[in-house]
């Protein structure tokens, strides 16, 4: 199954956010990607970059992007493809909006949709409301979850996916750093799964592009790093013999190791194994 990653302009037009969307959409369907997934806020823009102070949320075209959903929905359900798109989620006042991912199917509807849960604390200022939930949803046979930003900095979001036996994390967020970078490739490496980074073309190509970790580590495919619109994409294989060790070894070893039990049976009842004082 076919994954692309996009790096797209984000900018306070919505309206041109949702053209730079659609048109990617187009490319990765040439392309015979089965998925394509967006930046943090590539719709509606985010805090602080496109949206300028908490209070603008109270003017926000809330209509306007609504508009465009729709109209992303609808190319999806002609192109026959799933598409994963950063925007706000409007909540009821005063509350500020769910910074989220809008999952679209192949049949052009609204699937499910992810509101990052880890907020930092800048964001807890007014500018977004935590979600409450991890999603998953199934594309050809393969499981996908997603995560946002600052997520990437806790380990436990990616441990969870692993046991809901997800197959591939999607990671959108305004910008990719070098921490963000190196946590990607131990999360994938450690839970042996793909985890695909999209983030927003003018960050780049001061933070890295957009691209795809393989399930052993590594990245398996990147944008150029410069700040033109395109995306990446990769071939999502359970067989590829590339990640045998890791699909197919590591990852069933480490759940068993997780569990505890192949570790508990084997335990030893002699008095010495409790002493720690002694040779």
């Amino acid at each position: 199954m076919r994954i692309a990653a996009a790096q797209t302009i984000v900018t306070p037009d919505i309206g041109a956010n949702g053209e730079a969307i659609r048109a990617t959409i187009v490319a990765a369907a040439a392309a015979g990607a089965r998925l394509v997934h967006f930046c943090e806020g590539a719709l509606s823009g985010y805090a602080k970059a496109q949206i300028g102070r908490p209070d603008d949320w109270a003017r926000f075209d809330w209509q306007r992007q609504e508009a465009e959903l729709r109209a992303i929905g609808a190319l999806c359900g002609a192109l026959r493809l799933f598409a994963v798109v950063g925007g706000a989620h409007r909540l009821a006042a005063p509350a500020p909006p769910h910074n989220s991912l809008y999952v679209f199917s192949d049949q052009g509807r609204l699937l499910t949709r992810y509101d990052k849960r880890y907020l930092s604390s800048s964001e807890l200022g007014g500018w977004y409301t935590p979600g409450a939930e991890a999603i998953t949803f199934d594309v050809d046979g393969y499981r996908l979850g997603c995560a946002i930003c600052i997520e990437a900095q806790f380990p436990e979001v990616f441990a969870e996916y692993e046991r809901s036996a997800v197959d591939a994390v999607l990671f959108s967020s305004y910008g990719t750093p070098g921490r963000f970078d190196t946590a990607l490739r131990a999360h994938a490496g450690l839970n042996c799964l793909w985890i695909s980074a999209a983030t927003p073309a003018q960050t780049v190509p001061d933070r890295a592009p957009a691209g795809i970790v393989g399930p052993d580590g590594k990245w398996a495919v990147r944008c150029l790093p410069s700040n033109a619109a395109g995306f990446a994409e990769v071939l999502l294989d359970r067989q590829d013999p590339a990640y045998d060790i890791a699909l197919n070894k590591a990852r069933p070893w480490r759940r068993l190791a997780r569990e505890g039990a192949i570790y508990r049976e084997r335990l030893s009842d002699d008095p010495r194994s409790r002493r720690r004082d002694e040779f």
